[in-house]
């Protein structure tokens, strides 16, 4: 059943690896968890009459807007199978949307952009295919700024709060835990459940406390062994400024490849 209320959550999912939903791994749970944790996340949360997603794979001088009404797919992975990149899903855009959400950053003056010709990427399309497979709500996606500042990407979430009393659900889309070496190393990693705690604790603030803290994230411990480099952190960043005043929880944690990987939810 789902749960009614005037004003949408904000979500932060984590995406997986490359395709990892949608083929053969070793071992054959690895993405299990993960993966039936998002296909139950539609039954939580009101329907979205549209979504606004930040993904960790777009990066653009100034904040910008998938503007088409039939966005493409970017198969921005390489080496996994090649029925991977034929994996479809449908969404439409809605380039009314994006309008709105440009200018809700310029009011707030950040700067924004529609880019007409972008597709989603798969920081998109793979977790969406999973939480909504029939493909028929509206998904803008919205880059992140190069430079990757906490506070811009948290000052650009608050701009956007007004969009979940209007039915939008907002959702960033990265992981907790985002180091390839670290995955693939075959080894517990116990720098990834120290710095979980410390997001955990850091999202679970009170609001004020929260951006702070997140803002300081590189100062928590094991941060950079986490996040080698931070874009599939900062969606986090615009998830936390939307939320406002609301309270965040910890929705979903997972061992993966030896990392502790988690997802939270605001409101």
């Amino acid at each position: 059943m789902k749960i009614s209320s005037s004003k949408m959550p904000v979500l932060f999912l984590p995406h997986g690896g490359g395709p990892c939903f949608f083929m053969d791994w070793n071992p054959p749970d690895t993405w299990k968890k993960m993966a039936e944790w998002l296909g139950r996340v539609h039954e939580t949360i009101p329907a979205p009459k549209a979504m606004v997603v930040i993904s960790g794979h777009w990066e653009e001088p100034e904040f910008s807007l998938t503007g088409a009404a039939r966005p493409p797919l970017i198969y921005d992975y390489s080496g996994f199978p090649p029925h991977t990149y034929q994996l479809t899903y449908p969404a439409p855009g809605s380039p009314e949307l994006a309008e709105r959400v440009g200018v809700l950053l310029r009011e707030a003056g950040i700067p924004a952009r529609a880019d007409a010709t972008r597709g989603f990427d798969h920081g998109v399309f793979i977790p969406f295919k999973v939480v909504y497979p029939e493909a028929q709500i509206p998904i803008v996606q919205l880059s992140l700024h190069a430079g990757l500042d906490p506070a811009v990407h948290l000052a650009a979430g608050r701009a956007l709060q007004p969009l979940r009393e209007e039915g939008i659900l907002i959702a960033g889309s990265g992981m907790s835990y985002h180091n390839m070496r670290g995955f693939f190393s075959g080894r517990a990693l116990p720098g990834s459940d120290q710095f979980d705690a410390w997001l955990s604790e850091a999202v679970t603030a009170e609001p004020h406390l929260r951006d702070v803290q997140l803002q300081k994230w590189q100062g928590a411990p094991s941060a950079r062994e986490a996040h080698p480099r931070e874009e599939h952190l900062i969606p986090l960043m615009v998830a936390a400024g939307a939320a406002g005043e609301d309270r965040g929880v910890k929705t979903f944690s997972d061992r993966v490849m030896g990392a502790t990987v988690s997802a939270y939810r605001f409101g």
